[in-house]
């Protein structure tokens, strides 16, 4: 077969190929136009996450009872006030609460606080002209010798603030940092004496290259088992949350900062390695004075690299059960609530790009 038949036959198979490609996907391009509108809202949500959020002032007054025992001491008073008729009080008594100060002729909820700080809504009332009120209330059953009553009345006037989604967000994110983290640790704790016994230059003998295979097959094993199938397993294993994400993490980082560790042994300079051994050194004297020093910045290269790489791995492992935002962003997701998992992934994006930036200056610093 001459050269342009040979051109011509490869021409002809990528043809076929992409050709049943295209037919076995279901490309269908028209779609992303006649189905525009229904990705709109979706869009719409994703582009405005939930920050922030506006919330009504209040005015709250919290007065400490006792059940059963002497009243506790009170905070010194400002603004408006509440009195109680008696503080020290039982299960089921009525007493007479008297408010002052409030703003007048707004709505208003009183709460009952018991001693783990869970409210219960006892009456409603409206404050007067004056921004009083008066209500008699029954003591409810509670937990504890001790609880408060809460009077909170509601202010026209609005605030904003931090969003309770952006607060939930900022917790998930700090936990996958770290869970990336610990994740990356154990793995370099595993990572680096599986490097010195997977690498060739290091292995001599037959035992030596007995051990050589058997590290390399142990890392290669579980490089080709992916973090989602490891999160799904301890997640089963161990429970639902972060903990299953580290050990998942760890368990690929230990084969892959393997992999990565034993090859930048094996393309060391060989030089200082005959010169020590020429000295009658030990095999660990030779790895201390002529492999270690030369590995160092490529071994702390390739760990802020892997932490990296962790980072962006576990809000996906969060998918399964491995803790994270991840976890979060599919609660959110399943819920439909798209202006939330927004938040999430935006916060992600964030993230992700501040780890790339600074992991990259100090790869630039060290190696």
């Amino acid at each position: 077969m001459t050269g342009r038949g040979l051109r011509l036959g490869v021409v002809l198979l990528a043809v076929a190929a992409f050709a049943y490609g295209w037919r076995v996907t279901r490309i269908d391009l028209g779609e992303l136009v006649t189905k525009a509108h229904l990705v709109r809202p979706l869009v719409r949500d994703l582009l405005r996450p939930e920050v922030l959020e506006r919330v009504p002032r209040t005015q709250e007054v919290a007065v400490p009872v006792a059940l059963g025992g002497p009243p506790p001491p009170l905070g010194a008073a400002r603004g408006p006030r509440v009195e109680v008729s008696s503080r020290s009080v039982r299960v089921g008594q009525e007493v007479e609460l008297r408010g002052e100060g409030f703003a007048a002729g707004r709505p208003g909820r009183l709460l009952w606080r018991d001693a783990t700080g869970a409210p219960s809504q006892l009456a409603e009332f409206t404050t007067d002209a004056r921004g009083g009120f008066v209500l008699w209330v029954r003591i409810p059953d509670t937990l504890g010798d001790r609880g408060e009553l809460v009077a909170v009345v509601g202010l026209p006037q609005t605030v904003w603030r931090p969003s309770e989604t952006l607060r939930l967000v900022a917790e998930r994110m700090v936990e996958t940092v770290f869970l990336a983290l610990m994740g990356t640790a154990m793995g370099v704790a595993f990572a680096v004496p599986l490097s010195f016994l997977g690498a060739r230059n290091l292995a001599h003998g037959p035992v030596g290259l007995a051990v050589y295979g058997a590290s390399r097959t142990v890392l290669n094993v579980f490089r080709s088992v992916e973090p989602l199938i490891l999160a799904t397993v301890f997640a089963v294993w161990v429970g639902i949350g972060p903990f299953a994400g580290v050990l998942a993490l760890g368990v690929h980082s230990v084969a892959s900062l393997g992999k990565l560790y034993s090859e930048a042994i094996e393309a060391i300079d060989p030089g200082p390695i005959e010169a020590v051994e020429a000295t009658g050194a030990s095999r660990l004297q030779v790895i201390r004075y002529a492999v270690i020093p030369q590995i160092v910045p490529q071994f702390i290269a390739f760990t802020i690299y892997r932490w990296d790489i962790n980072v962006r791995m576990s809000t996906v492992i969060g998918f399964v059960g491995g803790g994270g935002i991840g976890f979060l962003l599919v609660q959110y997701i399943n819920l439909l609530l798209w202006q939330k998992a927004a938040t999430a992934v935006w916060a992600i994006t964030l993230v992700v790009a501040l780890m790339d930036y600074l992991s990259a200056r100090v790869r630039e610093r060290v190696v």
